[in-house]
């Protein structure tokens, strides 16, 4: 079983900027329909105000929409490809949305705060996609914003 990890993961600002700069779609998977309370609820609709195209991702929310966007069932069925995946899901739940976004060469994979999966990422890494893990991007944008 893959668990969560106490590892410290550091990524360069710059690296952020790149990938914040680069990407203007975004599959955020484990997508909550259930308002405010939920975190993944409230990213999504950050995302959206700065600019991105988020394509809510939840197998039980099907025939929903969240913040104006259909809900898909996974990120094969999206309609187009996406240069991110966000990753709402518990650790152990990762590798499959992992194989998915490998599958259709996404070049960003992005794990939320505490969703750590050293051994998927690195099965992504090896294709050449990078990594992010343990981190919100609700929260590195405005903080590298603030920097600027």
């Amino acid at each position: 079983m893959v668990q969560a990890s106490d590892k410290q993961f550091i990524y360069s600002d710059d690296l952020l900027r790149k990938i914040f700069d680069e990407v203007k779609t975004i599959a955020l998977v484990g997508a909550s329909p259930r308002g405010e309370t939920r975190a993944s609820w409230r990213v999504m609709r950050y995302l959206q105000v700065e600019g991105y195209k988020v394509y809510p991702v939840n197998p039980d929310a099907l025939g929903r929409e969240i913040h104006g966007e259909k809900v898909y069932p996974n990120i094969l069925d999206l309609p187009q490809k996406v240069d991110m995946v966000d990753i709402f899901r518990l650790p152990w739940k990762v590798a499959p949305v992992v194989d998915e976004a490998i599958e259709l060469g996404v070049p960003y994979i992005w794990m939320q705060l505490k969703v750590v999966n050293e051994m998927a990422a690195a099965k992504a890494e090896a294709t050449g996609a990078t990594v992010i893990m343990d981190r919100c991007p609700a929260i590195e944008l405005p903080r590298l914003q603030a920097a600027a």
